[in-house]
């Protein structure tokens, strides 16, 4: 079924009221209020270079002031007799925004049909749906919603069938945290801040399809992650192992590596240890290299294309056996296997690593190094994944007491235990190579290991021996016939692959492929998540699946989420619910308190979207293959690893088995940019207070820092200082939105002083969608303007009472070449633009079809129309009610968007180069077709080429129409009449 638009139902602006007057008395006297944000009193008096590059336009064309009003025909009254003050706003903005925005959903305008004419082309866009905050929404989160939205709509105007949908990421720790610090219902905290958000984003005129909005906290949708989890089990790629993991008592649970910083939680910075558990894991890596192939396919940015192969770190080596000598040197039956990318370079290995979780490590480990190497086991267990690797940490570790065997030199080697060397990768243990490895060859230094080198440069170049040479190269010091192995002389690709071909002769090793990606830890200690569809049998352990038809498995109710502190989860608490019995065989049996981790219910969401009511399927295949794939994702680079990784993933699971037509969920990913707060100042004192200038600052010195209000602060050159002191240079930083920084601005008081529409604007015209900006409050007011300068040449000025009259001042007059050609040059601008998600540059061609449209006598009907028509994917409230006043009775919505007609785009005028005597000294505009006369002419009244030509006789002209004029003076004629 197609989509139908629905005729309008007008309803009037408050006729009985003055739109835009209020009364106050004068002792009562209330200005529109400051947004609210901290620390700086008032917004700087600058913006971004990139903002100012878009707002020059604004600024010198509409004479902007620098005070914080609402608009440039604002006005404050105030008499002594205390009369009534009136405050004019530039556009009825407050009344019109709250209009369409009933008017949209009462009458369901951006719903997209369950059964849409396939026919048509579609278009699927769509936002990294949020995580519910109890915060709510600041300034930074409606620049992806916005863009999209602009997408949304102009895709809408072109005929698209578009699924524009939002829902809520709600499964999380911190609604858990608050529920346990308040004992408030994580349900409940989590479903007030829906409706907050909700509310939120309607504010803001986005046009989701609020009836496919969906919450991960919802049974019938976790119905179906439990669903994918029982088909991951049913193929081996769910299973359960015993691994070290992150475990944070404070919070009662495990934590991702990436969500463990300097040993600490990133959610409230508690201590994280390493200890093994029981866990649920998800087999990613079976999916290793296609998730790595697969991704030269994608419309991604390179960047985080690049992140997420170096995620997967693919790897081709070799896995070798080093044998453990006993204490009189003779080889034991106990091996130490280790990965290594560089079996080239075997005969320089002088010791091994083993992880300090290696799990042959307390059996290696000689009696008189036990003490030694627990202490150090326990110091590396409070560290994270990523603090251990990390290249600039200083190397630590412990020797084991014990040595092994180099299988090709034949040389006793000792066993060390470091933490830079990881248990979940490779074999848990390494051969280190100190001259050919910088971490080797540093821990080497520090422990006095011996260093062999085996590796010389192809360029016969000599080696620095206080640092490793890691390149390829010719082999050296690298035979022994005793065990028939000899790589002198080969090249590094040679050799590599002679020692493979010798281990696996010998049964020493043998070819590997490696990979840095682990598989998923599927498991949280915690209450708020989905539950794990699993029962296991008390008398033997064995885990059953529940079945599909019981599902979904609710959660149950519960008035302590505490941790336990012993590892043991919430849901542990709830007895009668943890008792069950197995259906098939009768018998006892438990379920699993552990639940899924948040990641688990926005790895899919995307296809419930498609056919959210769907009670019988996850999605039905005919829509899943009309919607597949998600055409523009957009959403944080802070993603790029986690969640579009585990997405991929299922979606390739997913499509292994049936559910879906595609390998890739998401045809292209737009990162956008991040909005920082406004900018602040910040002054160094020393110990006795005094200021001292930001390039001066010792780093070794101590100091106190002080923020500075702006009104204290003066730009000089390319540094701030202190206006009463400028050998005071400050520093000036913009730092990302947060409320322990206190420079959060709430977007709901920017669209009560301004509007929703100038907000969307502001946001799209900062700068570059995809870089970061910092936020000026100050830099709204020139959007707002520009609004009501586009309000005011179609609607006119406000009457003598503050409110403006009805309709428009348009006429039925044919336009102007002059006037199409303006309006077509910036419907091409404009929809080139958005379709490249350039949208400040095309709200400049917005700007200067207004600058021009200002000097017209009259506006003719079919080009304010059109115009109307760009401007509705940005400004929709606006664009909603100039459509209506225009005489539309429908939704501007769905509305044909205007089309560039190449004949307009054509410039009618060129720049003719003109010379004089051969050498060119200015140019001039002509029209094309310009005849050589109609050229001279224009040359000779030009103030520049005049001077030239006057009084002057001329020998010849050369003209080439459309290249040049060329007039050439008579100088013996001028000598002669001089002389006479």
């Amino acid at each position: 079924m197609a989509i139908t638009h629905t005729k309008l139902q007008p309803f009037p602006l408050s006729p009985p009221l003055n739109y835009n007057a209020f009364h106050f008395s004068s002792r009562s006297l209330s200005f529109p209020r400051k947004l609210k944000h901290a620390h700086v009193q008032k917004s700087p008096p600058f913006a971004s270079t990139l903002y100012k590059k878009h707002t020059l336009l604004s600024y010198g064309c509409f004479g902007i002031s620098r005070s914080r009003i609402r608009s440039s025909v604002s006005e404050v009254q105030e008499e002594q007799n205390q009369k009534p003050v009136v405050v004019k706003r530039a556009y009825p903005f407050d009344e019109i925004e709250p209009k369409w925005q009933r008017y949209w959903e009462e009458n369901r305008i951006f719903r997209t049909p369950d059964d849409v004419d396939t026919s048509k082309p579609k278009y699927y866009v769509l936002d990294m749906f949020p995580y519910p905050s109890g915060a709510g929404l600041h300034v930074g989160h409606p620049l992806g919603y916005t863009a999209t939205d602009i997408l949304a709509r102009l895709k809408r105007m072109q005929g698209y069938n578009v699924l524009h949908p939002m829902g809520w990421d709600a499964f999380g720790l911190p609604a858990e945290q608050y529920a346990i610090e308040t004992g408030t219902h994580p349900k409940l905290t989590t479903l007030r801040n829906i409706n907050r958000f909700r509310s939120q984003l309607k504010s803001l005129g986005f046009s989701y399809d609020w009836d496919r909005e969906i919450s991960t906290i919802e049974p019938n949708y976790y119905k179906w992650t439990q669903w994918i989890f029982l088909q991951l089990l049913k193929r081996g790629l769910a299973y359960q192992a015993e691994v070290p993991v992150n475990w944070c008592p404070a919070l009662g649970t495990v934590l991702a590596n990436e969500e463990v910083v300097d040993g600490v939680s990133e959610r409230g910075g508690h201590p994280v240890i390493r200890k093994p558990m029981r866990q649920w894991m998800l087999k990613i890596t079976a999916y290793a290299d296609r998730l790595l192939e697969d991704l030269d396919e994608l419309d991604w940015p390179e960047s985080i294309k690049e992140m997420q192969r170096n995620w997967i770190g693919r790897s081709e080596g070799a896995e070798v056996e080093f044998s453990v000598l006993d204490s009189d040197g003779r080889e034991t039956n106990m091996k130490i296997t280790v990965y290594t990318t560089r079996p080239d370079t075997i005969f320089g290995a002088t010791y091994l690593v083993v992880a300090p979780e290696y799990t042959l490590l307390s059996s290696i480990v000689s009696a008189e190094q036990r003490e030694c190497v627990e202490e150090y086991q326990d110091i590396a267990s409070r560290k994270s994944d990523l603090e251990r690797t990390e290249l600039q940490k200083e190397k630590t570790g412990v020797f084991s007491g014990c040595y092994a065997k180099n299988p090709t030199s034949g040389e006793p080697i000792p066993i060390w235990v470091a933490d830079y060397v990881l248990g979940s990768y490779g074999t848990g243990a390494i051969m280190a190579v100190p001259a050919h490895d910088a971490r080797d060859h540093e821990f080497a230094s520090k422990f006095n290991i011996p260093i062999k080198w085996v590796v010389t440069p192809n360029n016969g170049s000599c080696i620095e021996s206080e640092k490793a040479y890691s390149g390829e190269g010719i082999i050296i010091n690298s035979s022994n016939m005793e065990v028939g192995l000899d790589i002198n002389g080969l090249s590094s690709k040679e050799a590599a692959y002679k020692v493979i071909e010798w281990a696996e002769k010998t049964g020493k090793g043998k070819k590997k492929v490696n990979y840095k990606l682990r598989d998923w830890l599927f498991a949280r200690q915690r209450y708020w998540g989905e539950p794990i569809p699993v029962i296991f049998l008390e008398d033997s352990g064995e885990n059953i699946p529940v079945l599909e038809t019981e599902l979904p498995l609710t959660l149950p109710e519960l008035d302590d989420f505490t941790p336990s502190g012993t590892g043991e989860p919430p849901l542990s608490k709830a007895v009668s619910w943890v008792k069950t019995i197995d259906p098939s065989s009768g018998k006892p049996a438990m379920r699993e308190t552990n639940t899924m981790p948040q990641w688990a219910g926005s790895c899919w969401y995307y296809l419930r979207f498609m056919d959210p009511k769907n009670s019988n399927a996850l999605v039905d295949k005919a829509k899943e293959k009309y919607w597949s794939p998600v055409d523009v994702y957009v959403g944080g680079a802070e993603h790029a690893v986690l969640h579009l990784l585990y997405s991929r993933f299922w979606h390739k699971v997913l499509y292994d088995i049936g559910v879906v037509s595609t390998k890739e969920p998401f045809k292209c990913v737009i990162n956008q940019g991040i909005i920082l707060g406004e900018v602040q100042f910040t002054a160094y004192k020393d110990t006795d207070g005094n200021y001292v200038s930001a390039d001066s600052v010792d780093e070794l010195g101590e100091y106190l820092q002080e923020i500075i209000p702006e009104e204290r602060v003066v730009k000089s050159g390319e540094f701030y200082v202190l206006k009463d002191n400028p050998n005071i240079r400050l520093i000036a930083r913009a730092h990302k939105m947060s409320k322990s920084r206190g420079n959060v601005v709430n977007p709901d008081d920017v669209v009560s002083e301004y509007g929703a529409d100038s907000l969307r604007l502001y946001e799209m015209f900062m700068g570059p969608f995809r870089d970061s900006k910092t936020w000026n409050t100050s830099g709204i007011e020139g959007v707002h303007r520009f609004l009501g300068r586009t309000w005011r040449l179609i609607v006119g000025s406000p009457l003598h009472h503050g409110a403006f009259r009805d309709g428009t001042l348009v006429t039925d007059e044919e336009p102007t070449t002059e006037q199409l050609r303006a309006l077509h040059k910036c419907i091409a601008k404009v929809t080139e633009e958005i379709e490249g998600t350039r949208f400040n540059t095309g709200i400049s061609a917005m700007m200067e079809f207004v600058n021009a449209a200002y000097k017209w006598d009259k506006h003719p009907k079919v080009i304010i129309e059109a115009f109307v028509l760009l401007l509705s994917p940005y400004a929709p409230h606006m664009a909603e009610e100039l459509w209506s006043r225009l005489g539309h009775p429908d939704s501007i919505a769905y509305e044909a968007f205007p089309k560039a007609e190449p004949t307009y785009l054509k410039e009618s005028t060129i720049v003719l180069p003109v010379q004089i005597n051969g050498k060119t000294r200015g140019t001039i505009e002509v029209e094309k077709g310009c005849s050589e006369e109609d050229a001279f002419t224009l040359a000779s009244k030009d103030e520049k080429l005049s001077k030239y030509l006057d009084g002057k006789p001329i020998k010849k002209r050369i003209f080439v129409p459309g290249k040049i004029l060329n007039v050439i003076l008579d100088r013996q004629t001028a000598k002669v009449s001089s002389v006479q």
